[in-house]
């Protein structure tokens, strides 16, 4: 009879829906986060390597 009630009230369903969905948009973001951060990391390389490039003159060896 406990079980039966417990399955018919709804009381919580708002609750439970709303932090599933705030669950899934965090885990998005993480995701998202993640994926970027590859991304980012060569576009500082490269940006990193040109401008090493556009410094260095006719001489580079550092002396």
């Amino acid at each position: 009879m406990l079980w039966l009630k417990c399955l018919e009230d709804e009381q919580g369903q708002d609750l439970v829906e709303y932090s599933l969905l705030l669950a899934f948009v965090c885990l998005a973001g993480a995701a998202t986060f993640i994926a970027m951060g590859s991304t980012i990391t060569g576009i500082w390389s490269i940006a990193n390597s040109r401008l090493a490039a556009a410094n260095c003159t006719s001489n580079c060896s550092g002396s």
